[in-house]
């Protein structure tokens, strides 16, 4: 604490396991940090300068060297009628309008509540107020899948998402990094339940886990429990942007991580080497200009996959020269929501 404090913070960000008491973990940064802005949220485990922790609390301090002007929006009852017009008007009022901001000077953060299934209404509706890239994550809960938690100042919320429109004092940069390659292999939604975008009922006019499994090569079963090893991209370019297979649902569909929709080509992913994956994406973020701090975003299924081939450590490591914070998410924001990809921000 001592540490933030000296550096004579203008926002605090910090990334919590939800096994604290999580009303006294906001009012302790609120009450610390009486001059700064502070945020927070769940996470479903944290990552720090080197490591890859469980059950900690890890934060960063941004100054005036970093920060020239912020403005924090909590969103709230984001799973029923999403209204921005209040959060927008306070932001036109101290920022300027929200919809010139420049992407330049300008950057967002967003952390939203990781089980509220609205991460793409939200991302949607924001890219529709402005232009500035939006960088973050949806919070964990440790994997209960019960609640996760976002914190503000003193207050903690749930249903809800908090953002922070910074004006940065310094250069930044995203990193967006996916450890994955299109195959051949595709996939096209030809029906969707209408009430539930997340849960696929076919694809290429067939049962969803069938056509899945088909054009995989296994069986069925074999598919639906190795769902993590075979996602699909949404390719932009040459760039995918992954969609997680989550269970298997009746009648032979399939219930995802994000939204798809009816008539999106995708395509089968094959996995590459997620260690030095990172290391490319922050080496060469780092080539221009030095990294002073990196917040990072790394999916739950990006961290089980290190944990399943003993690989945190290494992960770790590629910060261990970076101040740098960040958590497993149960989600990943920037340009829309998507699914085992880390998003980070970088500051410069």
């Amino acid at each position: 604490r001592e540490n933030l404090i000296e550096s004579n913070p203008k926002l605090v960000i910090y990334f919590t396991s939800s096994n604290y008491d999580l009303p006294k973990v906001a009012e302790e940064f609120s009450k610390s940090f009486s001059e700064a802005e502070t945020i927070g949220c769940t996470t479903a485990g944290e990552i720090i300068s080197g490591s890859m922790d469980k059950n900690s609390i890890v934060a960063m301090a941004l100054g005036n060297d970093k920060v020239k002007n912020l403005n924090i929006q909590v969103i709230e009852n984001i799973s029923n009628n999403l209204d921005l017009s209040k959060n927008v008007k306070s932001i036109d009022s101290e920022l300027g309008n929200f919809s010139d901001l420049d992407i330049n000077k300008y950057y967002g953060i967003i952390l939203i509540d990781g089980l509220s299934g609205s991460e793409e209404k939200l991302m949607d509706s924001l890219g529709n107020k402005t232009n500035i890239n939006i960088v973050g994550a949806s919070a964990g809960d440790d994997l209960k899948f019960k609640q996760t938690n976002l914190m503000y100042k003193d207050k903690v919320y749930t249903d809800a998402a908090i953002l922070a429109v910074v004006e940065s004092a310094v250069n930044f940069d995203i990193i967006k990094t996916q450890s994955f390659t299109a195959t051949d292999k595709v996939l096209t939604p030809t029906k969707v339940n209408p009430s539930d975008s997340r849960e696929v009922l076919e694809f290429n006019n067939k049962p969803a886990l069938e056509a899945y499994s088909e054009v995989l090569g296994v069986s069925p079963e074999e598919a639906a429990n190795n769902f993590f090893k075979y996602p699909i991209g949404l390719m932009v370019g040459d760039e995918p942007y992954v969609r997680s297979p989550r269970m298997k649902s009746e009648n032979g569909a399939i219930k995802f991580h994000c939204n798809l929709f009816e008539g999106m080509e995708l395509k089968i992913l094959d996995s590459t080497d997620i260690i030095e994956d990172t290391k490319k994406a922050v080496a060469e973020k780092n080539k221009s200009e030095k990294i002073s701090g990196i917040i990072s975003f790394n999916c739950i299924l990006r961290t089980l996959e290190l944990e399943n081939k003993n690989l945190t450590k290494e992960y770790g490591e590629i910060f261990s020269d970076i101040p740098t914070i960040g958590f497993s998410t149960y989600g990943e924001e920037f340009i829309g929501h998507m699914n085992q990809t880390a998003t980070m921000l970088v500051i410069k």
